[in-house]
């Protein structure tokens, strides 16, 4: 069975987040106090977030990314996705972390399904990597995608979000990690999901993080996979791993939009600015049992043609969505 939504685009990736609680503070996810944390009894039970998982397969989606917060803090994730794993029609299952207890954990991931990781990295410095996350440990991340390796999975995708005068002088170190092994390095625009006063003089723009790797290593452009995301891939030429280009601000990438997303508490949204979205506990625990795929059925159905994210100045929590 095929999704395709009121644009034409074939919807085939859920994005299921398991927490909205992060053991890092990065500063263009959040402010730096925090954002109020979820009552255990408002997020999805797992049972409930399988049901999501079983009826969003059954409908059509093919890919599922666990996302957060921080995934790995949430008890029991390991025996979740053994369930997940065996969910029949499910093409691929993915997990994004910010690699901090990965060492710990990722023979236990490898075994119960995920079949590929991706690493949010913001920085190679100790100290800027610390002071974007407010406190966060450089080398436990290095450590956890050093332990990925070990353990068998693919070489990890490293998700950099641009910020001038932040990071930005890092690009071609980020760049040039892709050389000598199969990294998938994808540079992000910086988004103004916290609504910052003057948030837009920290935005690098795709092409400008193009030019600027182009002028030091010549660039081959890659044909997009049918499950993959919003990124527009190149390689170097001659190099392992391959770079990709975000573009949220300065080049939407709404018409290949491919995904739909449900948060830790319960809430299916067609595109992660699009509001609150619709609540599933309802149908969750409806005695029709066919009400929860119709629910997410509208879901796809309604899914917007493109976002507003530049247009509006609603703040977006991103660690309780799943960014």
């Amino acid at each position: 069975m095929e999704l395709i939504d009121t644009y034409g685009r074939r919807i085939n990736y859920l994005r299921l987040s398991v927490t909205d609680r992060c053991n890092l503070r990065c500063s263009y996810c959040m402010p730096p106090d925090g954002v109020p944390k979820l009552a255990h009894g408002d997020m999805l039970s797992y049972e409930d977030l399988f049901r999501v998982a079983r009826e969003s397969v059954a409908l059509g989606i093919e890919k599922i990314r666990i996302t957060g917060g921080e995934p790995l803090v949430r008890k029991g994730l390991v025996g979740f996705i053994w369930r997940l794993a065996g969910i029949a029609g499910l093409r691929e299952l993915v997990l994004t972390t910010n690699g901090l207890l990965l060492g710990e954990m990722v023979v236990a991931l490898r075994r119960a399904g995920v079949r590929r990781l991706n690493i949010s990295l913001d920085s190679l410095k100790p100290e800027t990597f610390s002071s974007i996350t407010r406190g966060g440990d450089l080398r436990k991340v290095l450590d956890g995608i050093a332990a990925a390796e070990a353990a068998g999975f693919p070489p990890v995708k490293i998700n950099m979000v641009v910020m001038r005068g932040i990071n930005d002088d890092e690009v071609l170190d980020f760049a040039a990690l892709t050389l000598h092994k199969g990294y998938a390095v994808r540079f992000i625009e910086y988004m103004p999901t916290i609504r910052e006063e003057g948030w837009s003089s920290r935005c690098v723009t795709g092409a400008e993080i193009l030019e600027r790797i182009g002028r030091r290593y010549p660039l081959l452009p890659l044909v997009g996979a049918d499950m993959a995301g919003p990124s527009r891939n190149y390689r170097i030429s001659g190099a392992a791993g391959s770079i990709g280009i975000i573009t949220p601000i300065s080049g939407h990438f709404c018409g290949s939009c491919n995904r739909i997303r449900v948060t830790a508490a319960g809430f299916a949204r067609g595109c992660l600015f699009s509001g609150s979205g619709i609540d599933l506990k309802q149908s969750l625990h409806s005695s029709d049992q066919g009400e929860l795929r119709e629910t997410l059925r509208r879901v796809i159905v309604g899914k917007p043609g493109r976002h507003q994210l530049a247009d509006d100045d609603t703040p977006v929590a991103m660690s309780q969505i799943g960014g």
